[in-house]
């Protein structure tokens, strides 16, 4: 019988990726590794297929996705997302791993990254951090071959080959819009709640939010910024105070999460006039809320959208093959009580 990549892998000690980048002329991997592979051909007398390795091409697709630990239920989602691509998987010849990093924490981030085995996998998804030690190892990622997608979170300086997730800045635009529409004609301090400046769809949403509100809604003046890292205990103490020292409070813009401690402040706050309020992330929390009024627009992003986009994209860059950008745009989808799912 001829021999195969399979007899190649095992003959060298090494997984049947790196054979694939050997013999395809791929970067990222080892001198001493390449050698093992070659050798192994040479000793196995192996002669390659050229036709039968194009119509194989990308035949396995081991991927990982650095994902933020947390008990915010949109990366709940995510992960979620994440477990039924590697569920199914094996029919796509796809495998994913997934890595577990502390939220906002870029030297985790980074760390993770460079944890990598860039012989192991061909691609890696990743929630950014946007700081110059994440931008860094993802270049490092990049030198050695490996395709790399951000997903929810971009990064500003980046070698990244995609980016699956929401336009933050019009998002933030929307919720300006919205807010002026519903609350600018009375006027009064608007509060926004964010998660952290560390994560550039936060920063997006917050300055969009500000530039609409700024050139749009003169009647509406921005607070001093909540920054409650994503955790409902933070979010409902600042807000609650906000609330009691800013008398007349018409509007409250959560672009994070934390959205149980949001809705805990607005329903422990005795308001005299509705203060209308717009958060992220289409919940079961959120979803109670917009069904009481607490509520009244939800803007919802697809994490499975997401995340089989970042699956789709990394197989076509492994492939080298162009992407579908109408299939790859993730819409921001708007929810009120009326059109609830």
């Amino acid at each position: 019988m001829k021999p195969t990549v399979h007899d190649i892998a095992a003959h060298a000690g090494v997984s049947l990726a790196t054979v694939d980048r050997v013999l395809n002329r791929r970067p990222g991997v080892r001198a001493v590794t390449r050698d093992k592979v070659e050798e192994a051909v040479i000793r196995l007398g192996y002669v390659r297929d050229t036709a039968a390795a194009n119509l194989a091409k990308g035949h396995h697709y081991p991927l990982v996705f650095v994902l933020p630990r947390s008990d915010n239920p949109f990366f709940g989602a995510l992960r979620r997302a994440v477990d039924d691509v590697a569920e199914r998987g094996g029919g796509e010849r796809v495998t994913v791993e997934i890595v577990d990093v502390p939220p906002f924490d870029a030297r985790a981030l980074a760390t993770a990254l460079d944890a990598i085995d860039p012989e192991a996998v061909c691609g890696v998804a990743l929630v950014a951090v946007d700081a110059p030690s994440v931008a860094a190892a993802v270049a490092r990622l990049k030198a050695m071959g490996l395709k790399v997608v951000t997903l929810v979170s971009d990064l500003a300086h980046s070698t990244r080959d995609h980016y699956a997730g929401i336009d933050n800045i019009a998002a933030g635009r929307t919720a300006a819009s919205l807010i002026g529409r519903f609350a600018g004609e009375r006027g009064g301090p608007v509060q926004v709640v964010m998660g952290s400046l560390s994560v550039r769809d936060h920063r997006d949403r917050l300055e969009g939010f500000a530039s609409v509100l700024e050139a749009e809604y003169p009647a509406l003046d921005l607070l001093p910024v909540i920054e409650g890292l994503d955790t409902a205990e933070i979010v409902e103490r600042a807000l609650g105070q906000a609330l009691a020292e800013t008398p007349g409070i018409c509007a409250v813009y959560s672009l994070g999460a934390g959205n149980r401690g949001l809705i805990d402040a607005l329903g422990g706050h005795d308001a005299e006039r509705h203060i209308f309020t717009i958060a992220h992330e289409l919940s079961p929390v959120t979803t109670k809320a917009l069904e009481s009024g607490l509520i009244d627009v939800v803007l919802h992003q697809d994490p499975g959208h997401e995340v089989r986009s970042a699956v789709r994209v990394l197989r076509a860059k492994v492939d080298g093959q162009p992407i579908i950008a109408s299939q790859e745009r993730i819409r921001l989808d708007i929810f009120l009580r009326d059109n609830l799912p």
